[in-house]
């Protein structure tokens, strides 16, 4: 283990220091990766740290075959997640909100990754504006938040409509589902980041990972 804060494995440095830094140790991305490579990180950052390790975007064979040799882990597969050591929970409620079924596997991932670090998450599912009067009946779900993330494909106006009907901080995703001219996901990703509702935050296409990253940030420094 090397003094400057990270592993050197000779193929891959894992930032040992990070959950020093940040308060959760590195996550690994786990799509270009062999199973072997995950298994190697999974141990570097297990031995240093105390924090929860995650691993995304895992398919269910290499996930098998990492757990194989780093037991005691957790597979969530609609997450598409490994986790080892999850967090214990916070005194911190997300509101996971989303415009169609179709965004399922977003949600997923969000919800996954939002659980394996602390948070406590709750779906409220396909609310999309193509029939406002759904969301609207479940105001008090959204009231009772302490963030809310909003994941929408297509236009992407969910995010706008739930940011000007609450307080709590919103994290909007864009996600790639929609016909051609979604631009798999430019469309809503544009929309969201024009949106008129003040102070909605934006993360990357289909990056429920990135949204629940960043409600962990506002959970750690309230």
């Amino acid at each position: 283990m090397s003094s400057v804060g990270f592993d050197d494995l000779g193929w891959a440095r894992p930032d040992t220091d990070r959950e020093a830094r940040l308060g959760l140790p590195e996550v690994v991305f786990g799509p270009g990766k062999t199973a072997s490579q995950m298994v190697g990180v999974a141990r570097s950052l297990l031995a240093a740290n105390q924090g929860p390790v995650l691993v995304t975007r895992v398919e269910p064979a290499t996930a098998h075959d990492v757990l194989r040799e780093v037991p005691h882990g957790h597979y969530d597969a609609g997450a598409r997640l490994l986790v080892w050591r999850p967090a214990r929970p916070l005194a911190f409620h997300v509101v996971v909100v989303s415009a169609g079924t179709s965004d399922g596997q977003v949600v997923a991932e969000a919800i996954g990754v939002a659980g394996a670090i602390g948070l406590s998450t709750e779906p409220v599912a396909d609310v999309g504006v193509a029939g406002l009067h759904r969301l609207l009946a479940e105001r008090d779900r959204l009231a009772a938040a302490d963030a809310i993330i909003c994941i929408a494909g297509m236009e992407g106006a969910l995010p706008s409509v739930v940011g000007g009907l609450v307080g709590c901080p919103v994290v909007a995703v864009p996600t790639s589902v929609g016909y051609g001219a979604n631009l798999c996901g430019v469309t809503p990703l544009l929309a969201m980041l024009s949106s008129c509702a003040a102070g909605v935050v934006v993360v990357n296409i289909d990056s429920g990972f990135s949204a629940a990253m960043a409600v962990y940030r506002i959970a750690a420094g309230r």
